[in-house]
């Protein structure tokens, strides 16, 4: 008898303990999750051989870009300026508004990133509008790019 009175009572406190509702538990999340977007955020690049420099202060918003560029190149003008953009897969596509001698100007820019890296393109160019535009945008060239920018701590 009393060992019909524990399987009872150990059967009715498994039936209890299978029916209680757990607060803790959190529902699981199905939704597909968001395409992963650049993050606001800060970098600096930097870019120096022996006689020229060029710095850039990256800020980004979603693809969104913008900040600052500075070219000091050996035998050439200075250009200090800002540039705005969209980076388009690993790819940023921007206007640079430079100042040089006291004349402000508007260029495209074109950087592949590569790790750590941000690597200029280069191919011919021509004026359109008041601006320095890639002649034929599907012949920029990132091989045989001289300047390279390394990422650095922003100062």
């Amino acid at each position: 008898m009393k060992t019909q009175i524990l399987a009872s009572a150990l059967a009715l406190t498994l039936l209890i303990s299978c029916n209680k509702k757990d607060d803790n538990k959190r529902p699981i999340d199905t939704a597909a999750p968001e395409a992963t977007a650049m993050v606001n955020s800060k970098s600096c690049y930097q870019y120096a051989s022996d006689k020229d420099t060029v710095s850039m202060t990256l800020a980004m918003s979603a693809n969104n870009a913008n900040g600052e560029l500075i070219y000091k190149l050996a035998e050439k003008d200075r250009n200090t300026g800002t540039f705005s953009g969209t980076f388009i897969g690993d790819t940023l596509f921007a206007d640079y508004t430079f100042d040089s001698e006291g004349t402000s100007s508007v260029r495209e820019a074109v950087f592949l990133k590569s790790g750590d890296k941000l690597i200029e393109g280069n191919g011919e160019m021509e004026e359109r509008s008041n601006k320095m535009c890639f002649k034929n945008p599907k012949k920029i060239s990132f091989d045989s790019a001289t300047i390279v920018l390394v990422k650095e701590d922003c100062r």
